[in-house]
């Protein structure tokens, strides 16, 4: 994606919302779009609209870019996001993070849902996103030729997540009587779900849980400087002795049930910022 394919995509949603300048940007995860419900909704504008924006193919993904206030802050929101493995690009899965920043976010929150790895957790539990692994991504989404204008060449990765949030976001776990804990997510590109074999490999390299997001979008928000806060949704255990086959519906059945308490999270941190 070129510098000047960012910028159309952002006049154009500056033009449709009359320059609403959003101060944080949300990306909601599968079966965790209800967050949006919240909103108090300024301006709602669908992906197909928007220049060069990729579409959701995932069926439990809607494709809107919302506008509007949550906890009194001025938000705008992905409600469906985009994965390497619908066919496109890093560049394209990570394209509306550019567009949010240059629209003036500078703190982003993603969400996801996870398999859990940690056998201290169980399905529904809610991770707080503490370092993440990115080794086994096929691609970078920074490889190519620079946008000098957007940051720099080699970004540290020393604290991509902001551990003062997550800090926040475990005390505001204890006072709701809420279960979550910090960990470190492993993204992996899917879509097929993972193997005895690699789940332990992804636990003993230090993963506590595994998904196919969220990485992406994180490298290209600290490349540009944006504050991030990742949370993930544990639907499924991936633990080797006692793996299951997998059932999708279930997965989105757990990740329903830890929707409120991810929602909570997430409206009481903003209103503290």
């Amino acid at each position: 994606m070129t510098l000047q394919q960012i910028q159309e995509a952002t006049e154009y949603l500056q033009q449709q919302t009359h320059n609403y300048a959003p101060d944080f940007g949300i990306i909601l995860g599968t079966g965790l779009g209800s967050l949006a419900n919240d909103i108090e909704v300024a301006y709602t504008v669908p992906y197909e609209a928007i220049p060069h924006f990729p579409v959701s193919t995932v069926e439990f993904h809607k494709g809107k870019l919302i506008f509007g206030t949550l906890s009194g802050k001025r938000v705008v929101c992905m409600q469906g996001r985009f994965h390497y493995y619908e066919g496109y690009t890093m560049q394209q899965v990570t394209f509306p993070v550019r567009v949010m920043k240059l629209l003036g976010i500078h703190t982003l929150f993603v969400s996801n849902a996870a398999g859990g790895m940690n056998p201290a957790y169980e399905v529904s539990d809610l991770m707080i996103i503490n370092d993440h692994i990115s080794f086994f991504l096929p691609h970078n989404p920074l490889t190519g030729p620079n946008l000098d204008t957007l940051g720099d060449r080699f970004p540290d990765m020393c604290d991509p997540y902001d551990l003062k949030l997550v800090e926040k976001a475990l005390d505001i776990a204890q006072q709701r009587g809420m279960k979550a804990y910090a960990g470190v997510y492993a993204s992996v590109p899917g879509p097929q779900l993972e193997t005895r074999a690699e789940y332990r490999l992804l636990r003993q390299v230090g993963a506590d849980a595994v998904g196919m997001s969220t990485v992406p979008e994180v490298i290209v928000a600290r490349q540009m400087n944006l504050t991030c806060f990742g949370l993930s949704v544990i639907t499924d255990m991936g633990i080797p002795e006692t793996l299951e086959k997998a059932d999708i519906q279930k997965i989105i059945a757990a990740a329903m049930k830890a929707e409120p308490g991810m929602t909570t999270i997430i409206k009481d941190l903003l209103s503290t910022l």
